[in-house]
């Protein structure tokens, strides 16, 4: 159960502040401030995170911890603090994959911690992916070409950056770049964020700094309206080529015998 009544009511009063106060400094009515510290209504998600930057906290702790004269803050770390993630269950209780298409991609980044904007999205389930939480975004481009644009990439949630892992896919959702679909080149640093690479190789990688990573997505599968092509004849030069590499791999193996 949220703590957030309690907290908000704790944190005020230990501040010196009225009701008045409070609601004149984050902009509200004084009405919803009492409202919220009666337990009677609970902030929406913008407002919560507003708040906890103004009492320097995370959501987490606002939400869900206890915080009275005891309460100390635990270290913080980017990479592996909890974050507050929205989700819709089904009418069995479990987890929904909800769609994010390319042309709510933009809204998704000031809705992807409110519970009404992701219960609007579009929302599946497969059977295969009924442990864990999961995501599906579209993606566009050709920056990972031979997955073409349009494609869906079902992704899993993960809490733990330094959980990342590289030479693997991810959703990296970002203030600056938005949603994208990209490998990963080395594990996540916390003072730089992470490498992003595109399999295209007309696209150059580049870094994410890990205060702009709003959310981090491992790619799981991919759903495609895009059959492949069959693979073309071989020609001359591509017989050679195989040869060559062929010759180098058999003079390895002898080398190292």
């Amino acid at each position: 159960m949220s703590n957030i009544a309690s907290n908000l009511k704790f944190l005020r009063k230990r501040k010196g502040l009225t009701q008045q106060q409070f609601a004149d400094a984050l902009e509200i009515k004084r009405a919803s401030v009492g409202a919220y510290e009666e337990d009677r209504a609970e902030p929406k998600y913008e407002l919560l995170r507003k708040i906890a930057r103004f009492y320097e906290l995370t959501m987490d702790e606002l939400a869900n911890d206890v915080i009275d004269e005891k309460w100390r803050p635990q270290p913080k770390s980017n990479a592996s603090n909890l974050r507050v993630l929205s989700i819709t269950v089904d009418g069995d209780e479990r987890e929904n994959i909800e769609l994010v298409p390319v042309k709510a991609s933009a809204g998704y980044l000031n809705g992807y911690g409110d519970p009404e904007y992701v219960a609007d999205l579009p929302k599946f389930s497969l059977p295969m992916f009924n442990q864990g939480t999961y995501r599906a975004f579209e993606i566009k481009g050709d920056s990972m070409l031979p997955l073409p644009s349009g494609s869906v990439i079902i992704g899993e949630y993960v809490e733990n950056w330094h959980d990342i892992k590289p030479g693997q896919t991810y959703v990296i959702v970002s203030k600056d770049d938005g949603v994208v679909y990209k490998r990963i080149a080395y594990k996540f640093k916390e003072e730089k964020g992470i490498k992003l690479v595109s399999d295209n190789k007309t696209y150059e990688s580049y870094w994410v700094n890990t205060d702009d990573i709003i959310e981090i997505w491992k790619a799981k599968a991919f759903i495609s309206t895009e059959l492949p092509e069959p693979s073309p004849e071989p020609t001359m030069e591509t017989l050679t080529s195989m040869m060559a590499q062929m010759q180098k791999t058999i003079k390895s193996v002898v080398d190292n015998k």
